[in-house]
């Protein structure tokens, strides 16, 4: 598609780069909107989103360079240039929950009410981000004689070119966006803290799961027929309905008392 949207001399942009960084100040705006709507201290919420979006970047680059480690070896120096695509996602989740789990016990503010405030800004900043990788032509799909294929032609893509593939990006957008309009048409019927959050894990993963069948890329080693990143979807999916219904029972029987 569109990998460098602006290049004055030295100074390139990268779509890529742009549509990460777009993400993450959407998320960490509506999280402090939220937050002051809640009663939480805003400040606190955008301290939670920083520190949560610094950990998600390194643990989601560190997950895609151990994933296509052969890359790097002769380049290591690349390593760094994040901009130009390259994250896992899963990854930075990873990076991003054990942080705030860090932040939300330092600071005594309520784990699954936090985690609550911050599931459909992960959501639509997700959903945001995946358009940047539609634009550098990561996270590509597989071949396609559908009418839905795409066909990159840009040299700088890291996508095949001339070939149509599945816009296995737009995919996982799309189930991220519509994850975030369920979660909002959800939020003011919740029944306990922490039921967002799960609910996003929930059907992340199973998005996810389905959208890594169509995908082009390098998955790294498969185990049982399935990428990585399925069998983390599959773990993430069975931890979240244990979870939801851990915490609907927990808040039945408080009711009952």
């Amino acid at each position: 598609m569109f990998p460098v949207l602006l290049k004055i001399g030295p100074v390139t942009l990268y779509s890529y780069g742009l549509m990460i960084a777009t993400a993450f100040l959407v998320g960490a705006l509506l999280i402090s909107k939220r937050a002051e709507i809640e009663g939480e201290d805003p400040q606190k919420a955008l301290d939670l989103a920083f520190y949560c979006i610094v950990a998600a970047l390194i643990g989601s680059r560190l997950l895609y360079v151990i994933v296509e480690w052969e890359s790097y070896i002769s380049r290591p120096l690349n390593v760094f240039k994040v901009w130009e695509g390259g994250l896992v996602f899963y990854g930075g989740f990873i990076g991003a929950a054990l942080t705030g789990f860090w932040f939300v016990r330092k600071e005594k503010l309520h784990p699954w009410k936090m985690a609550d405030l911050a599931a459909p800004s992960i959501a639509l900043g997700h959903s945001i981000g995946r358009l940047g990788c539609l634009f550098a032509g990561c996270c590509y799909g597989g071949p396609t004689d559908s009418w839905i294929g795409i066909t990159f032609t840009d040299p700088m893509a890291i996508a095949p070119k001339g070939i149509a593939l599945y816009p296995t990006q737009l995919f996982e957008s799309f189930v991220e966006f519509s994850i975030f309009l369920v979660l909002i048409a959800v939020r003011p019927h919740k029944k306990f803290h922490g039921q967002l959050f799960l609910m996003w894990m929930f059907l992340y993963a199973l998005g996810r799961f389905i959208v890594e069948f169509f995908r082009g890329d390098d998955r790294g080693a498969f185990m049982f027929g399935f990428s990585p990143s399925q069998s983390i979807a599959i773990a993430v999916f069975l931890l979240a309905g244990i979870l939801l219904t851990k915490l609907l029972s927990s808040n039945r029987n408080s009711k009952k008392l």
